[in-house]
C-alpha cells in the first residue's frame, strides 16, 4: 500500500488499475475501512495498485480530485477515473468497482 503525494500521484496512476483511498486519521469511517483496504490489497495487490492519500497532508491533491467526503474511494484505469464511492464500503463493493469492462480494455 502506497502513501503518495501530489508529486508522484499522477505517475503512479497513469498505468494499469489503481484503487485510491482518500482518508484522514481523525475520520472514524476511514479507520473502519482500513482493514477492508488491507484485505483487498492482500487479495488483489498483485494486479491492482492500492494507494492511500491522507487529505490532511495532501489537501491540494484532494481538492484536485473533488474529494469532499471521507473516505472517498476512486478507481483509475490508466490515469482515467472509472468509478467512485464515498463512505465505508465492504470488500464486495471494492471488488465490484475494480471488476469492470474498462479494467480489461
Amino acid at each position: 500500500m502506497s502513501n503518495l503525494t501530489k508529486e508522484n500521484f499522477e505517475n503512479m496512476i497513469s498505468n494499469g488499475m489503481s484503487l485510491v483511498d482518500f482518508w484522514a486519521e481523525w475520520c472514524g469511517y476511514c479507520r473502519m475501512l482500513t482493514p477492508v483496504i488491507e484485505e483487498f490489497q492482500s487479495k488483489h495487490g498483485g494486479e491492482i495498485k492500492v494507494i492511500k492519500i491522507n487529505v490532511d497532508s495532501e489537501r491540494e491533491l484532494a481538492g484536485l480530485y473533488g474529494v469532499n467526503t471521507l473516505p472517498t474511494l476512486v478507481v483509475f484505469k490508466d490515469g482515467e477515473e472509472i468509478d467512485r464511492k464515498m463512505g465505508f464500503q465492504p470488500i464486495e463493493v471494492l471488488e465490484e468497482m475494480t471488476d469492470r469492462p474498462e479494467r480489461n480494455a
